[in-house]
């Protein structure tokens, strides 16, 4: 059976993994090398793990979160479709079992708000994952510019965690930004990050919750700030 560390240890997905990570440096987009690729991978099993799905599925989760940039190796358009044909190929070699090499390509296939859809609970916990993935660690310090929407949107984020209240069937992505940006450039570059991250979330039976600064930015409740409650189980920080 192959597990995360496998996949890990993979001298070809390493390989895809940092070259990814050059080309989008190149770009000018922000990091999504071993830190994002390792957030990911963390959080879209947490996910998985807090709604009670077995311990398989939380795997296959892992291991779509490691590999599902790896596309970008080749072409930032359309990255997760040419990823998901990569690590078909590749896991197939490694000798995993069919059946679940077309769980992880279907997550990787479909993570980008462009084209893709939850379909499958993989799918959905690797895209709330993936696009809760915003903070000034993501940054490159060396081409950091405030000039830069996403630069500045990202530098200014100083907190941000996804949280689960099993009881009120709630996935809430919880952002702190400071005065450098606003929530209207949050909302400008990662609105349909976010709406993809409500129909994942509905797929997977919740409903997803955006808050930046304390109020909830998608609602659904009365007016109001909006503190941690009991009954939320924290699944992601950075």
């Amino acid at each position: 059976m192959i597990t995360l560390n496998d996949v890990k240890e993979n001298a070809e997905f390493k390989s895809l993994i940092n070259a990814s990570n050059a080309c989008l440096d190149a770009l000018g987009y922000t990091e999504h090398g071993l830190r994002h690729v390792g957030y990911v991978s963390k959080t879209t099993a947490n996910i998985l793990s807090t709604l009670g799905y077995d311990e398989r599925t939380v795997e296959l989760g892992a291991i779509a979160g490691w590999i599902h940039d790896i596309g970008n190796a080749i072409n930032r358009t359309h990255h997760g479709l040419t990823g998901s044909v990569l690590a078909y190929d590749i896991l197939i070699r490694m000798g995993m079992d069919p059946k679940e090499v077309a769980v992880i390509i279907s997550a990787i296939g479909n993570h980008e708000e462009e084209t893709g859809m939850p379909v499958n609970a993989v799918a959905a916990a690797l895209i709330i994952a993936d696009k809760s993935d915003a903070h000034r660690s993501r940054v490159r310090r060396e081409t950091a510019d405030r000039k830069d929407i996403h630069d500045r949107v990202n530098l200014s984020i100083k907190k941000n965690y996804l949280a689960i209240d099993k009881g009120k069937k709630t996935i809430r992505l919880v952002i702190q930004m400071d005065n450098t940006s606003a929530t209207m450039e949050y909302l400008q570059i990662y609105l349909s990050r976010m709406a993809l991250s409500e129909k994942a979330a509905s797929f997977l039976g919740y409903w997803y919750e955006l808050v930046i600064n304390g109020n909830v930015i998608n609602r659904r409740r009365p007016p109001g700030r909006v503190e941690p409650k009991a009954g939320e189980t924290e699944v992601s920080e950075d």
